[in-house]
């Protein structure tokens, strides 16, 4: 079974990430708040949703906290890439 890695954040470093990695085999979960974003990877990965990721439980119900390795790659607010990154720590997933 080939690893899971989540990238939260689909701007262009996490687009371009989320898609290689996935074209390196990597089964790829594709996170972003934006629509747009999610509708423009979804072809191109294993997974993408629209899920405003600062919220705990949405994060939980996608089962993150089993992924091998979460990516946060969130640019446009500090803010969010800090909760995002203790909400990860907190369940001890790989940064």
């Amino acid at each position: 079974m080939s690893k899971q890695v989540a990238v939260i954040g689909l701007g262009r470093f996490g687009s371009s990430l989320a898609i290689a990695l996935h074209n390196a085999g990597y089964e790829v979960l594709a996170i972003d708040k934006t629509a747009d974003l999610v509708e423009e990877i979804s072809s191109k990965v294993t997974r993408a949703v629209r899920v405003n990721a600062t919220n705990e439980a949405s994060l939980q119900r996608l089962g993150i906290n089993s992924f091998d390795v979460a990516v946060v790659t969130v640019g446009t607010s500090v803010q969010d890439s800090v909760m995002i990154t203790i909400i990860l720590k907190d369940w001890e997933c790989a940064i």
